[in-house]
Formats: structure tokens, sequence, C-alpha cells
């Protein structure tokens, strides 16, 4: 095996780990985001609801 493959196996594991940590940050932060949507969405709706009972 060359003794370029002590170098390149490394740092393509290394820039992978980078990549799917990038693109994993992204996507919890989306779903982060859409979460609270639905959270302020129900909370909408239920006040909704609840000025109609009242009303």
């Amino acid at each position: 095996m060359p003794a370029g493959h002590y170098i390149y196996i490394p740092a393509i594991l290394l820039l992978g780990l980078v990549v799917g940590w990038i693109l994993g940050s992204r996507a919890a932060a989306d779903a982060y985001a859409s979460e609270l949507r639905r959270r302020e969405e129900r909370a909408a709706r239920k006040k909704a609801e609840k000025t109609a009972e009242t009303s």
C-alpha cells in the first residue's frame, strides 16, 4: 500500500465528518424552526377557538 493512503484516507474521513456536521446542523435547525411554526399555529388556532366560544 502506498504511503499516500496514510494521508488520503484520514483526509477523506475528516472531510466527510465536516460535511456531515454541516448538513446535520442545517437539518436540525430546519426541524426546530418547523416545530416552532407548528406550535405557533396550534396556539393561534386554540386562541381563535376560545374567542369563538365566548362570543
